[in-house]
């Protein structure tokens, strides 16, 4: 974590983290930092997710707050600002001022994918972001709704093949990680589904267990649900 910006363009940036242990890797970082900088950190530091409240990143913000701010001495205010495949958090996190008290918490493909989606993005990852630490990898997996009748990766492409078009999967967003994970599983099963994005993994989440959608590609926050039953989940290899 950096206590200061070396330009007026350069921001702080979190990747998305999905292990409590990379908390160590953070605050290790913000101590080295505080060590250059001794006045800093001296109010609370704002933590901007750009996903909505109950996904990966909001719940991985959330978990690593409360051991870096201890480090700190100073709270970790997580604030979420969702939309645009998390464009718009990313934009807030871009014009803020370069004073160290803005972060962003966020999966790598703001960074990777949607400069290359999205024609007029208001910001430029590349140039305002300045990345901080990769603290972890996302695995997604395959979940549908229970009454999919199906009992394994294979069967469900199976029944997808029995059914084009029929099907319908949510997303985080064009682009984003389960996005694209559904693309390659679709264009390797030989399968045509219909995509709906929306602000974030959770809300599709809910739509899946309303029965609003046939399948997702869950970024982990959908196990309590398996182990209820409230969706099953199909490795795929």
């Amino acid at each position: 974590m950096r206590t200061h910006s070396p330009s007026p363009r350069r921001r702080s940036i979190f990747r998305l983290a999905v292990l409590a242990g990379a908390a160590l890797t953070l605050v290790g970082g913000a101590q080295a930092a505080v060590a250059q900088a001794k006045s800093w950190p001296t109010k609370p530091i704002r933590v901007i997710v750009n996903y909505p409240p109950g996904g990966a990143a909001d719940v991985m913000a959330r978990l690593i707050s409360q051991p870096v701010g201890e480090a700190l001495g100073q709270p970790l205010v997580v604030e979420n600002r969702a939309g645009a495949n998390g464009n718009i958090g990313g934009e807030a996190v871009a014009k803020a001022d370069p004073d160290g008290y803005t972060f962003l918490f966020s999966s790598g493909g703001m960074v990777s994918v949607n400069p290359h989606i999205y024609r007029n993005m208001p910001f430029d990852p590349a140039k305002d972001l300045e990345p901080v630490a990769a603290a972890a990898r996302v695995l997604v997996f395959l979940v549908t709704r229970p009454d999919v009748p199906v009992k394994s990766a294979q069967e469900f492409i199976d029944y997808a093949r029995k059914n084009p078009g029929k099907l319908s999967y949510g997303s985080p967003g064009n682009g984003s990680s389960p996005h694209l994970a559904a693309e390659m599983f679709n264009s390797a099963a030989g399968i045509e589904t219909l995509h709906v994005p929306y602000r974030g993994a959770a809300p599709a989440l809910v739509d899946l267990l309303a029965g609003q959608l046939d399948y997702m590609f869950d970024p982990g926050i959908g196990l309590g649900h398996v182990r209820e039953g409230g969706v099953s989940s199909f490795s795929v290899q």
